[in-house]
């Protein structure tokens, strides 16, 4: 696995930083995607995780599970700015695009909690396959 990792000051002094990391298209793979993502903002001094961990959750879930090729990884990318986290989950197969479900039962629930958790979402296209990417407000410091 490599991590690509940005402190989190940037070089103009703004607060924010970036991690990076290929993880494999399992179950495993989302469930290590979301602690390394919660791990890396509390590193970053990001207290109230909840919002982005669950984004991360549900995104790395449906990368592995509507998204996985064989043979492939999926990619996530989280970019933390003073206003808010930004989430980004690319997966190898672009020509499923996530649509939340109309009629969720038992299943299909991830992109409307999505769609409530995040200020925005949406899906671009890659060379190969797609990125899904969230944006969740941090909380205000007091």
């Amino acid at each position: 696995m490599k991590t690509e990792l940005t402190p989190p000051t940037t070089p103009s002094g703004d607060f924010g930083g970036e991690f990076s990391q290929r993880f494999s298209a399992t179950r495993r793979g989302a469930r290590l995607a979301r602690l390394l993502a919660v791990q890396q903002l509390r590193d970053w001094g990001v207290t109230a995780t909840d919002a982005a961990e669950l984004v991360v959750a549900e995104l790395a879930s449906n990368a592995v599970t509507h998204g996985r090729v064989q043979g492939r990884d999926f990619e996530l990318r989280v970019t933390l700015a003073v206003d808010h986290v930004r989430v980004e989950v690319s997966d190898a197969r672009g020509e499923r695009a996530p649509e939340p479900d109309p009629y969720p039962d038992e299943h299909g629930y991830g992109l409307h909690l999505v769609d409530a958790l995040a200020t925005a979402w949406g899906v671009k296209g890659r060379s190969v396959g797609k990125t899904v990417w969230a944006t969740v407000s941090r909380p205000r410091s007091r």
